[in-house]
């Protein structure tokens, strides 16, 4: 089941186990436990630490199987077989039951020994959402640090009755202790801050006694991790604040114009930004929103926690997010068949009749993606033409369950009270209001900039885009923009990066000129 390539990397991984692992298998006679059994025989004899059994316990998923070291009851299990995203989910587990050290800083791994009280955990993912391993990962590594914490994986495709009666539509979704935990990305902070909750306003007083900054980013987007880099390689006192480190890149799956990286995927991108920022003496503070912005000679950045940061400088990166149909039905639907990530969630709508608002490259993209898994695409586009490039478009064309409508403009979602069972939409040409019956909507409709914690205080665009000229100055002196939420235009990747270097290369020229006596400052404007 393995090739080659697989296993020899996979030996010298497990060449790190320093404690024998106990791997054992609940299986029927179906297909997919022939193939558990396979894949877990294979790994077993990759490494004499690690052993092969199978039980009888009916009580367990079928197939599944769980990871436990030699003389301890840690709680990992997968229900599934652990490849696509998961696999390196499941090599991981193997490591850690193992004995490797995770690479969790001490103050998070004594956070999670000191856990109090029973957790079980349940993570309902698909095999195709880039999502779903940053949160197995975390449970993983919490089930192995705490005996009091246990977690299973569970393909939602493989189980699809449980998928169904728990009403499950979008992934990665959570359950503590039968109850939903949460849904979508969740770091292994985050979670942390979820259960104890005294974690918040520890966090929110340490920030508070943090001494100013000679430049301040918002935002940990490519555009956030390339100032901040820029910044401290200049020597000067660096922080980044941000309410997800990696930002929409996080959510990004295939990723073939990075300039020098023929293909990767946005998780992969971000923990390489992650580790070159953290090579550097910069201060990351993660899991923070910010709230308000108060220029002054110190600018002042208040965090939603109720903390605040002071800086002689700040760079605003805070990027963009899906922009949201804003129609009824919307959020009482959200997660419960809207949907806005077709690779994560699109196993979940196996056989079932969907629909994709938004015809640029996105919303034609997702369709095509779509087609191979559903039942039916209807396409919406809100124009009268699809704006997408035209080799998508001719792909989408070829494709016998899918139906474009154009001049369509959404005016509901509609449900049962637990989930989405159509949409209602208006015929722009005719005037004519039209409903669907579908199982699930997928929004793709563009960015909405995340500049709703500045309005007021600093220039935006009608699109509410921070305005910046040429070298990322904004309106207010000492805070300079980057990235998605500019009004530079092309949202790209690569675009940001240069964008975050030139304005962190702009702030410390400010902050020269801001330093330099009045007869250098005049020679300096000259």
């Amino acid at each position: 089941m393995l090739d080659a390539a697989i296993k020899n990397q996979l030996q010298a991984y497990l060449g790190k186990v320093t404690h024998d692992v106990e791997i054992t298998a609940s299986l029927d006679n179906g297909d997919k436990s022939q193939e558990m059994r396979a894949m877990l025989q294979e790994i077993a004899a990759l490494s004499p630490r690690l052993s092969y059994r199978e039980s009888n316990d009916d009580n367990e998923r079928k197939p599944s199987f769980a990871l436990n070291r030699a003389g301890s009851n840690l709680g990992v299990r997968f229900a599934g077989i652990p490849m696509g995203h998961e696999f390196t989910s499941l090599v991981l587990a193997l490591l850690q039951v193992g004995g490797h050290p995770p690479k969790a800083s001490d103050e998070v791994l004594e956070q999670i020994r000191n856990l109090e009280g029973e957790y079980v955990f349940e993570t309902y993912i698909s095999l195709s959402c880039q999502n779903c391993p940053e949160v197995v990962q975390a449970l993983n590594l919490m089930a192995v640090i705490n005996p009091n914490i246990r977690h299973t994986m569970i393909d939602g495709a493989l189980f699809q009755d449980e998928v169904n009666e728990r009403q499950i539509m979008a992934v990665p979704s959570i359950y503590l202790n039968g109850q939903n935990f949460g849904q979508g990305r969740m770091e292994l902070e985050e979670i942390l801050a979820k259960l104890d909750t005294g974690a918040v306003a520890r966090a929110a007083a340490n920030i508070a006694k943090k001494e100013a900054f000679d430049m301040l980013i918002v935002g940990g987007g490519p555009a956030g991790a390339a100032a901040a880099i820029y910044a401290a390689r200049k020597g000067i006192r660096t922080g980044v604040v941000a309410e997800r480190f990696g930002g929409q890149v996080m959510d990004t799956l295939g990723i073939e114009n990075f300039i020098s990286v023929k293909e990767t995927e946005g998780p992969k991108l971000v923990a390489a930004l992650e580790q070159h920022v953290k090579e550097y003496e910069v201060d990351v503070m993660n899991l923070q929103r910010a709230a308000a912005l108060v220029p002054g000679e110190l600018i002042e950045v208040k965090l939603e926690s109720g903390a605040s940061l002071k800086a002689k400088s700040v760079i605003i990166a805070t990027g963009a997010r899906w922009r949201e149909l804003n129609v009824p039905g919307e959020q009482e639907y959200r997660n419960k068949g809207v949907a806005y990530c077709p690779h994560c969630d699109g196993p979940l709508f196996k056989g079932k009749r969907v629909a994709v608002v938004g015809g640029g490259n996105s919303g034609v993209e997702a369709a095509i993606d779509l087609a191979g898994i559903v039942g039916h695409v209807t396409l919406l586009e809100y124009d009268s033409k699809l704006r997408a490039d035209e080799v998508l478009q001719r792909k989408l064309r070829s494709l016998a369950n899918v139906t474009v409508i154009t001049d369509a403009q959404t005016t509901e979602v509609t449900g049962d009270g637990s989930k989405v069972n159509g949409m209602r939409y208006t015929d722009r040409k005719s005037g004519d209001a039209k409903s669907l019956e579908l199982e699930g909507i997928f929004v793709q409709i563009g960015l909405l900039p995340n500049t709703d914690w500045i309005k007021g205080t600093v220039a935006l665009s009608n699109r509410g885009e921070i305005e910046v000229d040429a070298k990322g100055h904004t309106s207010v002196p000492g805070v300079f923009a980057a990235g998605d939420v500019t009004t530079v235009p092309y949202k790209q990747i690569i675009i940001a990066m240069g964008e975050g270097s030139k304005a962190a290369l702009s702030a410390f020229d400010h902050l020269i000129r801001a330093s330099a006596p009045v007869e250098q400052q005049q020679k300096l404007a000259a």
